[in-house]
């Protein structure tokens, strides 16, 4: 009978090994990498962070020199300047001093008319008596002509004056003037991109450029984890997956940590992927899976990136 047991012993052990271990989730913490570009390439002038420091929103990460916009937007506060002095003196319309010029200018055509109209009278009258030549009629008729010309000339010079500044004109003015104030609100906006700030809260993972350094447009210059707490990436089985959606909640386990931690699921893929290698066996390597993100609590301190963290159902 004892021989029988010893014998039985073996087989219930195998039985044992053969029974089916519980479905679970394998993964890792994971954050959203941000990255920051700079989108000029100047000289960094400082570094106000180092890596690791938790940062908030719109926390100042570095500084790019900014002599060369500095340049432009005096520039431009010039050219604001010069198109408002413009606005103001056709608002005002023309000085009183202008105005008595080109009246002068009339009265001195009038005074020149007069004196071509008797001039050509005299010359008519020696034609008449055959003591001057056809061309000097002719020469005096066109002198008169012009001077004519001149008076209307002068006529409409004043008139123009008298009547001030034309409403399209000032319309185009002010058209002038809020295109150079869009100039100066534009690299006053650029001024302020030199200076890289965090578009999230979260963590400094790195800090690519020394100070001193000269990025390239389009450069990254750092990278944040965003978050509070980094996310679960985990790998759902596929016999689990019909349960799975977001919003669902699951017991998370982090190694280094004691029990568990209630998560929410915040997305899952639909397309499948295999199993990653390591978590794979001879049994779990033709099983297909889906890339799942779960959302942890808030704790004391934030949770390093890449610890392995599994859910079991």
């Amino acid at each position: 009978m004892i021989r029988f047991r010893l014998l039985a012993l073996p087989a219930l052990l195998l039985l044992a090994s053969c029974e089916e271990l519980p479905l679970q989730a394998v993964g890792q913490l994971e954050s959203d990498r941000i990255e920051l570009v700079a989108e000029y390439s100047e000289i960094i002038t400082s570094i106000d962070v180092i890596e690791g420091d938790s940062i908030g929103v719109g926390a100042i990460v570095l500084q790019q020199d900014t002599a060369r916009i500095d340049l432009r937007i005096v520039e431009a506060q010039a050219n604001i300047r010069r198109v408002e002095a413009i606005l103001a003196e056709q608002m005002s319309g023309p000085r009183k001093e202008t105005i008595d010029a080109s009246m002068a200018n009339l009265n001195a055509a009038q005074i020149e008319y007069d004196y071509r109209a008797n001039e050509l009278d005299r010359l008519a009258g020696l034609r008449d008596r055959n003591l001057t030549s056809v061309e000097s009629v002719d020469s005096a008729e066109n002198f008169l002509k012009a001077a004519e010309a001149r008076i209307e000339l002068a006529a409409a010079q004043l008139a123009e004056l008298e009547a001030g500044t034309r409403a399209e004109q000032i319309e185009q003015t002010n058209g002038q003037l809020a295109q150079v104030r869009a100039q100066l609100a534009s690299l006053q906006l650029d001024k302020q991109r030199l200076v890289i700030t965090s578009t999230t809260g979260g963590i400094v993972d790195s800090l690519l450029f020394e100070l001193g350094e000269r990025p390239r447009t389009g450069d990254v210059v750092a990278v944040l984890l965003s978050g509070d707490q980094p996310y679960a990436r985990l790998y759902i089985p596929e016999p689990m997956r019909v349960q799975i959606r977001p919003g669902s909640q699951l017991q998370i386990a982090i190694d280094g940590l004691p029990g568990t931690l209630t998560g929410t699921v915040r997305r899952i893929e639909s397309e499948a992927s295999f199993t990653p290698y390591f978590a794979l066996n001879e049994r779990d390597r033709t099983r297909l899976s889906y890339v799942a993100e779960v959302s942890l609590p808030t704790l004391p301190q934030r949770l390093p990136d890449g610890i392995p963290v599994q859910a079991v159902f």
